[in-house]
């Protein structure tokens, strides 16, 4: 059964349900697993019967047959209420992580309302741009000038205060996607405000909207300069920079991070999100930390956090001794959740369960064309008789830099378990900046076998930041969340690797260089 669900003013999913639903607690569970809904709700439906208005579901049976429309109406109780949670009007969507917030609610731990966008498709900038509605006196003069276009063709003499109230208008709803738009961008604003109002159109020739993106140029700038002085977090770290150092780049999101530095949250101050960030590192402290506590106060401190690594932007031995939590592999995948709004566990495996057979078949075509070393991963991949599916995976994603045309010597490392050194001020770590450890058995290897993996480790500036990993497809997927959480570039002997990464198997961005968009329309033809 299909179903759009409606989480806000404006947000809503489309579920499709295969199995049959016996009960509403039944669709409700199926709810809470796909949409990671952490309250207690209520579901309302468009009831036919009454010109599809809204009802309370009481039993399944009162649904349409093929399909519906559903609305979450989230429970909120009085002591949630005093604390400020809220979300979106009608749903809290949460991590990924729903043991964690249960956990959390159970251990006296109070959660903290975080002022957080959400990430509502695959693409960051919509088009076409849903242009809000206007006051209610700019819309009635809107809808009257439409109508004298539609009959005679002529276009609306806008004066100043309702050119002023459109343009505020379109900048509020911009920055609420993000808070530095390209001129493609604007202009896709422009081509939406005209479309939808074709009485503003340019009296002149060309697109019919390019004086709006000119409007709209400046006024995002004006926009930006009142946020800063209005103490937004993610406009004044641009602020703050030297005007004659040309080696500092303008901070913004660049890889469709939804928050990328969002403001400290309301009711709270620089020196409470200090004092929570001691209380976190002290649990870190603990032999065995209370994982409830540890997610909690994450959440709690996530402003303060990237404040620190995205502005001041201290070398990853400082963030570890400062953040040890945020070098669990479980908050890593929250991490990188709050900063993009993107399950990375569960979009990176799906992506790659459903990619690898295509990308294995797309190697073996073109293995020619790519030297001995492509030939050998094959071979070996083909030469395993356990965990075929792992080895495919593998192979999938050791091959991808290969097939980029990409060096590897730095990245893909290896050493015996006897070698490990875990301060990272080895051998096996010297000189790389970003990299994956392979750690093999001693003395299990022979002339015609490869030694026996016993795990992995990642290698950030000759650190070893993650260990005892149990296979690479789990490694990458880590190593990527921790390159958005450290807010680190891409190594430029790996970037299309990466980009293949964030954009065909995490689906951030649409936008693919040349050579990715090449391996994705093969790979999709295989």
């Amino acid at each position: 059964m299909l179903f759009r669900v409606l989480l806000g003013p404006d947000n809503a999913r489309r579920i499709n349900v295969t199995e049959a639903l016996n009960s509403v607690s039944h669709l409700k569970n199926i709810l809470q697993d796909s949409l990671q809904i952490v309250q207690d709700f209520e579901i309302q439906f468009e009831d036919p019967d009454f010109g599809n208005q809204l009802c309370n579901l009481t039993d399944i049976s009162e649904l349409p047959p093929d399909r519906a429309i559903l609305k979450i109406i989230t429970k909120v109780s009085e002591e949630s209420d005093n604390a400020s949670i809220s979300s979106l009007d009608t749903a809290s969507i949460a991590s990924s992580s729903s043991s964690a917030a249960s956990a959390s609610s159970s251990s006296n731990v109070s959660p903290i309302s975080i002022p957080l966008r959400q990430r509502e498709n695959s693409d960051q900038w919509p088009s076409p741009f849903p242009i809000p509605t206007f006051s209610y006196d700019v819309e009635l003069r809107l809808a009257k000038g439409n109508e004298m276009f539609r009959e005679h063709g002529t276009l609306l003499d806008v004066p100043k205060d309702m050119k002023m109230d459109i343009l505020n208008a379109l900048c509020r709803s911009m920055f609420s996607y993000k808070t530095y738009q390209t001129r493609k961008e604007l202009e896709v604003v422009a081509a939406g405000l005209v479309n939808k109002h074709p009485c503003l159109k340019d009296p002149s020739m060309g697109t019919c909207y390019d004086s709006w993106t000119t409007r709209l140029y400046y006024k995002v700038g004006n926009y930006r300069h009142k946020l800063g002085a209005a103490g937004c977090s993610e406009v004044r770290v641009n602020q703050k920079r030297t005007g004659d150092d040309s080696r500092n780049r303008l901070k913004k999101a660049r890889r469709c991070e939804v928050n990328f530095l969002p403001d400290i949250p309301t009711g709270q101050t620089d020196v409470t999100l200090q004092n929570e960030k001691a209380a976190l590192q002290e649990e870190m402290t603990k032999k065995y930390p209370n994982h409830a506590v540890v997610h909690s106060k994450m959440e709690q401190t996530f402003a303060l956090r990237r404040k620190e690594i995205v502005d001041e932007e201290p070398p990853v031995a400082e963030i570890m001794r400062q953040w040890p939590a945020l070098f669990l592999e479980e908050q890593v995948h929250m991490e990188f959740f709050r900063i993009t709004g993107v399950n990375l566990k569960e979009t990176f495996f799906s992506s790659l369960d459903e990619y690898t057979p295509k990308i294995i078949q797309l190697y073996r075509s073109r293995s020619g064309a790519f030297g001995e070393d492509l030939k050998t991963l094959l071979n070996k991949m083909d030469a395993q008789i356990t965990n075929v599916m792992l080895q495919r995976k593998t192979a999938a994603l050791r091959g991808l830099p290969l097939f980029m045309r990409e060096s590897t010597d730095s990245f893909f490392k290896s050493c015996l378990d006897t070698d490990v050194d875990v301060d990272g001020d080895g051998v096996n770590t010297r000189g790389v900046q970003i990299g994956i450890l392979t750690v093999t058995e001693d003395d299990t290897a022979t002339t015609d076998t490869d030694a026996n993996v016993r795990c992995f480790a990642l290698i950030i500036e000759e650190q070893i930041v993650l260990d005892d990993l149990p296979d690479l497809p789990t490694a990458m997927a880590i190593l990527f969340g921790l390159i958005y959480a450290l807010n680190m570039k891409y190594p430029k002997e790996l970037k299309y690797m990466f980009e293949t990464i964030q954009k065909v198997f995490l689906r951030l961005d649409t936008k693919l260089s040349a050579r990715v968009q090449s391996f994705r329309n093969k790979m999709l033809r295989c």
